[in-house]
């Protein structure tokens, strides 16, 4: 195994939105003429599957370990202008032979898929986890002190090109995405895992090794196409929404009527992102379970949309006010997804013309 060298890869993000966050690979690279030089890659998955996207969200994606030549894993970042780090790892030859064996045992058609969960079980941690695995020694990290970011706040930091990916991130998180992170979680980013990597030890009889040997740049950062996506923000989506919901308030004031049409609409909206969000209570994804932005989207409208348009007595309104005050207050405690708020402001508006017309 003298002449194996087996690598962390952390590889720079693109516009695709599954490369959002970056990647990571191993790669095992035998240095002898002719030997293999082959990337690991745990995050292998086909978009083409029946209802891919639909099982994404409920946590019940599997992904796969795939091994291909070095220099195709290199070209498909080559496309996309993305740079690819290597970490050359200080390894033992008998924790080389481990990892390789390790490597093989997972290929077996039996192992190689997984159940995916991007913060807990993802192709970074999969990689760490083998790495760790292998070792003989134990793998020392150097704390970072004082950081101590929330998954949230993670995601916003890899988002912050892309605002309606975070919007969508943040709609779906609940309130545990909220809460601060150790190292440890913090290692499902690839960036963190390769920081970490490089200010990590082995410590073996006695003694430290680092964990890293050598860093190179197999390849640098090229051009990247960034595609054109929707012109307006989602606040500023928020924003052009509340001074429509303000017009359309005064005048049914004015004209001391309310409409109906628009209640339909803010109701249809709020029902149908309610649903999404009431579903989300059965996934397996930790972070979504609690989301406290359900009490303003939920599937209640559907239940009284009939008797709102047909100008039926209901108490729809009087409990949409509830919640859309107690939403208010679960922001002091939630991240809520960017111009929520304005559907909020919304709805207050009209229960305010509903309640008013009812006392009147």
């Amino acid at each position: 195994m003298d002449s194996v060298e087996i690598s962390l890869l952390t590889c720079q993000p693109h516009d695709e939105i599954y490369s959002l966050y970056g990647h990571t690979a191993i790669r095992y690279h035998d240095l002898r003429k002719g030997g293999l030089d082959i990337a690991f890659n745990y995050g292998v998955f086909d978009y083409h599957k029946p209802l891919f996207a639909l099982r994404f969200v409920f946590g019940l994606t599997d992904y796969e370990l795939g091994a291909y030549p070095f220099r195709l894993f290199l070209e498909e970042y080559r496309r996309f202008g993305s740079m690819v780090t290597e970490q050359v790892l200080n390894l033992t030859a008998e924790e080389k032979m481990a990892l390789q064996q390790a490597l093989a045992v997972n290929m077996q058609n039996e192992n190689r898929i997984y159940r995916y969960n991007y913060f807990y079980s993802n192709c970074t941690t999969k990689a760490r986890d083998i790495i760790e695995q292998s070792i003989q020694g134990k793998v020392n990290y150097e704390k970072r002190e004082g950081y101590s970011p929330s998954h949230r706040e993670m995601i916003h930091e890899m988002t912050q090109n892309n605002p309606w990916s975070a919007f969508g991130n943040d709609l779906l998180l609940g309130i545990l995405a909220d809460q601060p992170t150790d190292q440890r979680q913090q290692e499902f980013l690839p960036y963190h895992l390769m920081y970490d990597f490089d200010h990590a030890s082995i410590y073996q009889d006695g003694k430290f090794r680092p964990l890293v040997k050598e860093r190179r740049q197999p390849l640098p950062a090229g051009v990247q196409l960034v595609k054109s996506g929707f012109p307006l923000s989602p606040l500023a989506c928020g924003i052009i929404l509340v001074a429509l919901a303000l017009g359309l308030f005064f005048l049914q004031v004015r004209n001391k009527c309310i409409y109906r049409w628009w209640d339909a609409l803010l109701m249809v909206t709020v029902g149908t992102f309610g649903i999404i969000l009431f579903l989300m209570l059965f996934s397996q994804h930790p972070t979504v379970s609690l989301n406290l932005q359900i009490l303003l989207l939920n599937p209640l409208p559907w239940f009284f949309l009939w008797k709102v348009v047909r100008r039926r007595p209901t108490r729809y309104w009087s409990i949409t006010a509830i919640l859309c005050v107690l939403f208010l207050i679960g922001g002091l405690f939630q991240h809520y997804a960017e111009g929520i708020w304005s559907l909020a402001l919304c709805l207050l508006l009209q229960c305010y013309l509903h309640l008013k017309h009812r006392w009147a």
